[in-house]
């Protein structure tokens, strides 16, 4: 039922903005004020309300439309508030502005006089920090650009601490001298009005910074106080970590020594203000960060040395000049002691109040400050400013290095961890974001590490709370022996590990290098599949020893030492993880294999296990330390091992990967640099602004003929070489020219703006040329496998790009061949390179497998192809493409080649083992082979030889008796004769090629050794997933793997750091990553990448792709536009997110599509499920969602073509929410498992879960009835609307849908249609009916009018087939037994309203645990 406040707002908008109406509606200030306003302020801004209130479209239909210049200030507020609400919730909010500038900009400068109004109170100051915040983050969009730049500018310089100051600033570069001047021109040449808007602009930001100070030194002390100046760190920060925000903040920020006043406030002094404390580390991380601010150029070690070293000399030299008498000592001293903090505090501190000012004066830095700051300048905060001002600070790396990977409960229970864990928006938290931007590579590094680093922590707490909650441990009382009354078959009891070896610390180390311990495991009890589980434990796998408590134990013993709430709900009172080595059965055997437990075909029970791991050496040195100081031995204590699923427990190797890439200092190719980190011209990168393009390139089989190359490049004039008639067919030569080119020099605004004005467009001509393709020979297997598909202009545009060197991002709408555009640029890169390497990456293993399928099956050497990680075993192929597949296909091949060399010897009747072995062959072809051929080209290239020499003098007629005979034809030419001979040395030639390359094979006799040769040397096409590559990026560096191109698909549902670490896996050359290509095709108007927490997701926007970022930037794109996957009609529901998306011919013509879906009036339908049994949504657990009636639907529709004929496998039903999904397979386990007419549906799954993948038809359930939820992500609903080629039968309730501004576009289209089922009788699967027949239709009432109507075509069906009737299943209306709470089994796997990232597969472990334990 709606709460009554939320029924209020909806009477509120149905009075005053939800009607429909031609006019905009005039803005009551009455209602703004009292209806809304008021009512809002009482309730303390709650989320709810205005999550309400967005979702009844105030801003969209009421407040915005209603804007003008006399608005009220509670209107300027509300539309602040609005639009942060819909920031905080992943919505677009700036194109509601965009066609309203100037209105806009009167907005934004209203909401700027009032943030530095100090007659408003701070938490109203608190929301438009927030809304300025927002603006900051979204700087890729025009209209807030160029609001927020001028209060950025180099003109806030008037405010540095002297005119000295800025021109010792201004002297540091040319650009910034002119910058100035520019600056102070603009101001000179306005009118009043102008001035007084410039000083505002280059005022505000100091302005905010001394209020933010006074409150810093305030005497309110209250919790408004400190949420204002959390929020206002928040907005410095991300100030400061994007370079052209932070150009010339930064210098006034240090001018103003704020990180020193804050250090010294009462504030950041409170313990209680931990988040305060925090940001402020983050803020000066960012202040200290070591990059010139004015050309964004990252210092190098030795330069920031240089910098602070100078910085210590100057100092040095002001003691020595001013206060020889008391800083001799400092003045003489090394670096190295003086840039430690407590040795300059001891020198400094020798100087009174009045020497410290002086100093201060001689050294530039500031002293005196305005009366509103509330400041009082101290010996104190003077030796604060000197002292951090010289300390050494340490570097990014250096803080990356010291942290470890490997959590401890001090780790998974830190503070800001769980404040991360609790984050609703209302408050900032301390760690970093993802911008558009970023500093430098190390920078973006430095952040992915930090963030994934929390989120790996946080996935790990709550599984190993959830396996302390099965586990139900109880005591007798402190101290005593701890009983596990429940179970978990992820968890063991055991005894304190035993430490077998500690080895010595390695140099520079304090930790020691390793320390192993034995484990012994009680697996008597455990079930045969839970024991197997345990016995797969592999080397380098994550476990965890704990030691557990009752909560009543674990919060005194944890007092003190972390948060002793969470502490004594979870009951976990120590942590320690370790990798495992080896198990062991109890003979001390390895159990190197899950066979180890069949004798003679019986399972025999082995016992105990031991498990031999290397425990977490860091935390070993830490715990031996406090041993020593007299504490409790941590490993005495341990009672409970916990392993983790495979796919969730990668953590360790993944944040290795981007450690070692911080510490490396890796840096992107030139040409990518400035695109990659976000600044300069987004068009750099493409290969039209790169000096390396290639002026021609053979795009072979990619054209399927002349038409179709004319066809494809329009706006381009396609010529035949002079030389060459019109019309001739492929391989196509093509001379490409970029349709402009633009000047690299830089051009004023206006040169480039009259330009613009005055270029014309112009045709590009194309030059086009061919070749005859090379005879490989005689044999069927030696023709070329040719490109059939006929690609669209925009594809091939996208293959041209992608073949060229440079940076190509394809947008890739829902069945626009992605994939095959992919797949050619791939086979292109491999010709017309042969030297280079091609690395293939997607997201998931079905999308790679689908790519690599589309590889095999083009002209690519199979040798030369490579799948690496797991999945490889699902390709539909029959060879094995895996490392240890191919070294066995190499060997394979070796003896085929081989029995072709003694077959060639048989021929050329040479005596001798030829075919013993690589080596043997290859002296049988220099010996024989080669001279034979020698001798016939000589012959017949010779005067006088004629077509009778070329026949009768072929070598080698017996070897080829196999192949198609005549081997000549009788009418052949010369010409044609000597070309199949040619064709012949070729086959002959790349039978000797390929023993060559297998030579190393005999050579190595280790199997990995092999396989790495085969990954470094051999294989000229790379395939894994982007996890694979995060997982093994070192390991696969350290072989020295080398490559030149990466082709990545589902970029866009990749996170940038996946994006990025398959651009780093080989070592960089020259300080470079060594790349030619890098092709980026995905679709970010379909999902992004899932995130579990909502503080990652929101907040750090950690699911933000490289390819979203790059779209965002303006980097340009290719569109391809033309799908081939579903009906047109259907296509129109999702046609409206990409402009221009049209149908290919296919669609219109083949006959699939122009016929009805059998017993259907329609191919799609929106069908309106009211309430069933007087219930529409439920949770019967927290965020597990589900609706009986749409379920129940859904699963009636799905019988209901079963009965007609469907196959089952054409069918998917698809539901918004794992409860749904769940509730909806347990409806199918009742009514359709066990019954032959039925049987199951291809998959039932999430909507999330079945990106990438189509079927003819999909049955959807949208769940939700009291609002829409996460769907207000237009991404998702797009991915569920383009699942379906043939018919698309939505569930969903209509009042809630069709009134959603965000999915207005969608329902539009679909509630053309009535909103209840509409069948045709008298069908059969399938159908002779065209799609636009005007049929009869009969009305479903709902879903228990479609049940018994199923039902009775059931009993129709039974009695057809069996001759009298049988009911198998009972009618919905009269089930009764399951009380609407059928799939409530589902609950312990319940997820997250908004996150979608559990297996699909999985079933809730409370039904594993009960056949567990025997």
């Amino acid at each position: 039922m709606e709460s009554s406040d939320e029924e209020q707002w909806k009477q509120l908008a149905e009075a005053q903005w939800s009607k429909p109406s031609a006019k905009v509606r005039k803005v009551r200030t009455e209602v703004v004020k009292t209806a809304i306003w008021d009512v809002l302020e009482k309730e303390g801004f709650a989320f709810r309300s205005l999550l309400i209130l967005d979702n009844l479209q105030l801003l969209e239909k009421y407040l915005w439309p209603g804007y003008d210049e006399g608005s009220s200030n509670y209107q300027v507020l509300l539309i602040a508030l609005m639009v942060v609400v819909k920031r905080r919730e992943g919505l677009p909010v700036w194109n509601i502005f965009t066609s309203h500038a100037e209105s806009f900009s009167s907005l934004f400068r209203r909401i700027l006089f009032m943030s530095v109004d100090d007659s408003l109170p701070v938490v109203i100051q608190n929301h438009l920090i927030a809304f300025i915040i927002s603006s900051f983050q979204s700087l890729d969009s025009g209209i807030v650009r160029k609001e927020c730049a001028p209060l950025v500018s180099i003109s806030m310089w008037h405010h540095l601490a002297s005119g000295q100051a800025r021109e010792s600033k201004l002297e540091e570069h040319t650009a910034l001298r002119k910058a100035w001047r520019a600056s102070s021109k603009r101001y000179e040449a306005g009118d009043n009005i102008v001035q007084a808007r410039l000083e505002f602009e280059r005022s505000w930001l100091y302005t905010m910074i001394l209020k933010f100070v006074s409150h810093l030194y305030g005497s309110q002390n209250s919790s408004d106080i400190l949420r204002y100046c959390e929020r206002f760190l928040e907005l410095l920060t991300d100030l400061e970590s994007q370079l052209p925000t932070r150009r010339y903040l930064n210098t006034l920020i240090q001018d103003l020594n704020l990180l020193s006043l804050i250090k010294f406030s009462p504030l950041y002094n409170n313990e209680d203000n931990g988040l305060l404390r925090d940001l402020y580390s983050l803020l000066r991380h960012f202040v200290n960060f070591s990059i010139n601010d004015h050309t964004g150029a990252q210092y190098s070690r030795d330069e920031s040395n240089d910098q602070h070293c100078a910085r210590l000399a100057r100092l040095q030299r002001a003691a020595l000049k001013h206060f020889k008498s008391k800083l001799t000592i400092l003045a003489l001293s090394n670096y190295g002691a003086i840039e430690q903090r407590a040795e300059l505090e001891t020198h400094l501190s020798q100087l009174t109040e009045l020497e410290l000012v002086e100093l201060c004066s001689v050294l530039g830095y500031r002293t005196i400050y305005p009366p509103s700051t509330n400041l009082t300048i101290g010996k104190e905060l003077l030796l604060e400013i000197l002292i951090s001002s010289h300390e050494r600070q340490k570097t990014f790396q250096e803080v990356i290095r010291d942290l470890s990977i490997l959590p401890t409960e001090a780790d998974v229970y830190d503070p800001s961890l769980l404040r991360n864990e609790s984050y609703d928006g209302s408050r900032s938290l301390a760690i970093p974001k993802l911008n558009l931007q970023y500093l430098t590579v190390g920078d973006f590094l430095w952040r992915s590490f930090i963030l994934h680093r929390c989120e790996s922590f946080f996935e790990i707490r709550k599984d190993l709370e959830e396996t302390i909650k099965r586990l139900q441990p109880r005591s007798a009382g402190a101290g005593s022996v701890v009983h596990f009354d429940g179970f978990s078959k992820m968890a063991l009891p055991i005894s304190k590990p035993a430490i077998m070896e500690v080895a010595p610390p390695k140099v520079g180390n304090d930790e020691p290098a390793y320390v192993r311990a034995e484990i012994t495991l009680d697996t008597n009890r455990l079930a045969d599949h839970v024991r197997k589980e345990w016995d797969s434990l592999q080397n380098s796998d994550v476990i965890y020893l704990l030691e557990v408590r009752p909560h009543d134990e674990s919060s005194a013993i944890l007092s003190g030492h972390t948060p002793r709430d969470a502490a004594r709900l979870s009951g976990l009172t120590r942590l320690r993880t370790a990798t495992v080595i080896q198990v062991l059965d109890e003979k001390g055997r390895a159990m190197r294999d899950r066979s180890i437990a069949q004798t003679n075909g019986h399972n025999v029970r082995m016992g105990n296990r031991k498990l031999v791991v290397s425990l977490d050496a860091l935390a070993y040195k830490v715990d031996e330390d406090r041993k020593a100081k007299g504490r409790p031995d941590v490993y005495e204590s341990i009672n409970m091992i916990v392993r983790r699923k495979g796919r969730e427990n990668n953590f360790k190797r993944i944040l290795e990967s981007i450690k070692s890439l911080t510490l490396s200092s890796v840096s992107v190719p030139d040409w990518l640099q400035e695109v990659f980190l976000g600044y300069g011209n987004p068009a750099g990168a493409s290969y039209t602004q790169l000096d390396n393009r290639l002026e021609s390139l053979d795009f072979r089989d990619t054209f399927v003929n002349w038409q179709h190359l004319t066809e494809s490049l329009p706006g381009r004039t396609v010529e035949p070489e002079p030389s060459l008639n019109d019309h001739f067919g492929p391989p196509f030569i093509l001379e490409i020219l970029p349709l402009a080119q633009e000047s690299k020099a830089k051009r004023s605004k206006k040169r480039r703006r009259d330009d613009q004005e005055q270029s014309q467009p112009t045709k590009a001509v194309v030059r086009v040329s061919t070749y005859q393709p090379p005879n490989n020979g005689p044999f069927v297997a030696d023709l070329p496998r040719i490109n059939k598909t006929r690609f669209t202009p925009a594809q091939v545009d996208a293959i041209i790009s992608g073949t060229q060197p440079g940076l190509t991002v394809i947008v890739g709408p829902p069945g626009t061949g992605k994939t095959d555009v992919a797949t050619q640029i791939i086979s292109n890169i491999y010709h017309d390179f042969p030297t280079q390497r091609t690395l293939m990456i997607a997201h998931s293993n079905q999308a790679l497998n689908q790519l690599f399928q589309k590889i095999t099956n083009l002209d690519i050497d199979n040798r030369h192809l490579l799948r690496l990680g797991h999945g490889e075993e699902d390709l539909e192929t029959d060879v094995n493409y895996g490392k240890h597949g191919r070294v066995e296909s190499f060997l394979d091949n070796r003896a085929r080649f081989l029995a072709e060399v003694d077959k060639l010897a048989i021929n050329l009747a040479a005596p001798g083992a030829h075919g013993n072995s690589c080596e043997t062959a290859g002296y049988f072809k220099a010996v024989y082979i080669t001279p034979t051929w020698s001798k016939y080209w000589d012959i017949v290239n010779s005067d006088g030889s004629g077509i009778d020499e070329a026949r009768s003098l072929f070598p080698f007629y017996h070897y080829f008796e196999d192949a198609p005979q005549p081997l000549f034809p009788l009418e052949a030419s010369k010409e044609q004769i000597l070309d199949i001979a040619k064709g012949c040395e070729r086959h002959i030639e790349k039978i000797f090629t390929e023993l060559e390359d297998i030579r190393p094979f005999e050579i190595l006799r280790s199997p990995k050794d092999k396989a790495n040769y085969l990954l470094i040397k051999e294989a000229r096409i790379i395939a894994m997933t982007s996890t694979h590559a995060a997982m093994r990026r070192q390991e696969i560096a350290d072989l020295g793997f080398h490559y030149d191109n990466v082709v990545m698909e589902e970029a866009a549902q990749i996170t940038e750091i996946e994006n990025f670490i398959p651009l780093a896996l080989q070592n960089p050359r020259h300080g470079k990553l060594p790349l030619q290509r890098i092709v980026l095709c995905g679709d970010h108007l379909q999902n992004s990448p899932i995130v579990q927490n909502l503080a990652f997701r929101q907040y750090a926007n950690l699911e933000q792709s490289l390819f979203l970022r790059l779209v965002r930037l303006g980097v340009p794109v290719i569109n391809l536009d033309q799908q081939g996957r579903a009906r047109s009609s259907i296509a129109e529901l999702y046609k409206w997110r990409y402009g221009h998306l049209g149908d290919l011919p296919s669609v219109l013509n083949s006959v699939e599509f122009q016929l009805a879906n059998a017993g259907f009036r329609y191919d799609y339908q929106f069908i309106d499920v009211p309430d069933y049994k007087g219930a529409g949504e439920m949770q019967p657990s927290p965020h597990f969602i589900q609706n009986l009636g749409e379920a129940e639907y859904a699963v009636a529709i799905y019988q209901y073509m079963r009965l007609l004929g469907y196959p089952a496998s054409k069918i998917s039903i698809l539901t918004t929410y794992a409860g749904q999904r769940a509730l909806i397979r347990d409806v199918l386990g009742h009514r359709c498992a066990r019954n032959n007419l039925f049987g199951l549906p291809r998959i039932v799954t999430t909507v999330d879960k079945y990106q990438g993948e189509q079927n003819d038809y999909i049955i959807l359930s949208l769940t939700r009835t009291n609002r829409v939820g996460y769907l207000r992500d237009v991404r998702r609903l797009t991915v569920a609307l383009s699942r379906a080629r043939l018919g698309l039968y939505i569930l969903g309730r209509r009042e809630i849908f069709e009134s959603c501004y965000e999915l207005k576009e969608a329902f539009d289209r679909l509630l053309q249609r009535p909103d209840r089922l509409m069948l045709v009788t008298g069908e059969l699967f399938p159908t002779s009916r065209a799609l636009t027949d005007e049929m009869e239709a009969t009305e479903m009432a709902g879903v228990e009018h479609l049940g018994q109507y199923v039902y009775e075509m059931t009993q129709a069906k039974l009695k057809q087939l069996n001759g009298r009737p049988v009911i198998t299943q009972a009618l919905p209306d009269i089930v009764e037994e399951d009380d609407g709470s059928r799939g409530l089994i589902g609950g312990d796997d319940a997820e997250e309203e908004e996150e979608e990232e559990d297996d699909p597969e999985a079933q809730p472990e409370d039904l594993e645990d009960a056949y567990g334990v025997q």
